[in-house]
C-alpha cells in the first residue's frame, strides 16, 4: 500500500465532510496518509455535527480560522487555504515523501479570488510538479468506464482550433502507457470520439475528421496501440448503459462531449485522475455543492473511490 496525501479542498464546501467521511468508511492504517488541512475546520465540524475522524491521521497544518468557514460563498480565505493545501501536497510529491495525491474539490473562483489562476487543480498540479518533457492530463474513471478528455477547460469555440494530429498522438501515446503502468491494464482497447456530428459526414459537417483525426489512429495504429474510430459520440457511449463497455477507455474531444456521459452513467463512483506525471492524483468526479454544504448530507462514494484508487 502506498502513502497519499489528502487535501481538503474548500473549507466553505462540502469538501471537509466528504473528506472525513471516506476515512471513517475506509478505516486506513494512519501511516499510510498524511492530511493537509487546519485542526479548527476538524473541529468545527465535531463540534456542529458531531463528524469527526475516529482515527488519529498526521497533520499538515495550514493557516484557518474557523470565522471564515462560511458555506456555500466564495471567499478569498477559502480560496487560498485550498490553493496552499495543494501546493503542500505538490511539494511532498517532489520530495518523494507520498506516492499519491488525493484533492478534495475546491472553487475555481475562490482560488482566482485569491490570486491564483488556474482553470482548475490538474493545472496547478501541473505546474508545480511535472518536468520539462511531462504534462499532465484528465483521465476519468469508474469501474470499467474509462475517459479522456483531449481538451479540458477551454470555451467550445478554441476546441476545433486545438484538434491537431501531433496533440492525438502525443496524448493517447501517454494514456496507453499510464493505463499499462498505473492503471494495470495489459493491452487497452481505445475508442476515439469524433469532433462533429455524425463523424463529420465525409466533411460535410467538417473536416476535422478527414484532416487530423483519422490520420492521428492511424500513425497510431501502426505503433501497435489498440485504438478505433473516430466514432459519433452520440451513439458510441449509448453501449455502456448496461455497465459493460466495449472499451476500456474513450476518448472525448472536449469537456462536455466525455463528462455528460461519464457523470450520467457514473456519477457518484467516477474518480477525476491526473495522469502523465511521475505522481498519480485523485479526486471525486464532482464540485463543491455549495448549495448542500453544512447540511452534513453529501455522498461521499467518488471520495472513497478516490482514495481507494490512489492506494492502488
Amino acid at each position: 500500500m502506498n502513502k497519499i496525501a489528502i487535501t481538503f479542498g474548500d473549507p466553505n464546501g462540502i469538501s471537509p465532510e466528504i473528506t472525513i467521511k471516506a476515512l471513517n468508511f475506509l478505516d486506513l492504517p494512519s501511516d499510510k496518509v498524511v492530511l493537509i488541512t487546519n485542526h479548527n475546520i476538524l473541529d468545527f465540524y465535531k463540534e456542529n455535527f458531531d463528524l469527526y475522524l475516529e482515527k488519529d491521521y498526521p497533520i499538515i497544518e495550514i493557516p484557518y480560522n474557523k470565522d471564515d468557514i462560511k458555506f456555500g460563498i466564495e471567499t478569498e480565505q477559502a480560496g487560498e487555504f485550498a490553493f496552499k493545501c495543494l501546493v503542500q501536497a505538490c511539494n511532498l510529491a517532489v520530495n518523494q515523501e507520498i506516492d499519491a495525491i488525493v484533492t478534495a474539490p475546491v472553487s475555481k473562483n475562490a482560488m482566482k479570488m485569491a490570486g491564483h489562476n488556474y482553470s482548475g487543480q490538474t493545472e496547478v498540479i501541473e505546474q508545480y510538479i511535472a518536468n520539462s518533457n511531462q504534462s499532465a492530463e484528465m483521465l476519468f474513471v469508474c469501474d470499467n468506464f474509462s475517459l479522456l478528455l483531449l481538451t479540458r477547460h477551454i470555451a467550445l469555440k478554441d476546441v476545433p482550433p486545438k484538434i491537431k494530429k501531433d496533440l492525438i498522438i502525443n496524448k493517447i501515446e501517454k494514456l496507453n502507457k499510464s493505463l499499462k503502468l498505473q492503471i494495470g491494464i495489459k493491452n487497452p482497447k481505445l475508442a476515439i470520439c469524433a469532433l462533429n456530428p455524425h463523424a463529420g459526414e465525409n466533411g460535410m459537417f467538417g473536416d476535422e475528421e478527414i484532416n487530423e483525426i483519422i490520420p492521428a489512429v492511424k500513425e497510431l495504429q501502426t505503433k501497435g496501440i489498440n485504438i478505433e474510430g473516430p466514432f459519433p459520440s452520440d451513439a458510441l457511449f449509448t453501449h455502456c448503459m448496461t455497465g459493460e463497455c466495449d472499451y476500456n477507455c474513450y476518448i472525448a474531444m472536449y469537456h462536455d462531449q466525455g463528462l455528460i456521459p461519464i457523470k450520467m452513467l457514473a456519477r457518484d463512483n467516477c474518480v477525476n485522475t491526473t495522469i502523465g506525471l511521475d505522481v498519480l492524483r485523485t479526486s471525486p468526479a464532482h464540485g463543491t455543492a455549495f448549495d448542500i454544504a453544512g447540511k452534513n448530507i453529501a455522498n461521499a462514494n467518488s471520495m472513497i473511490n478516490a482514495i481507494e484508487l490512489a492506494l492502488k
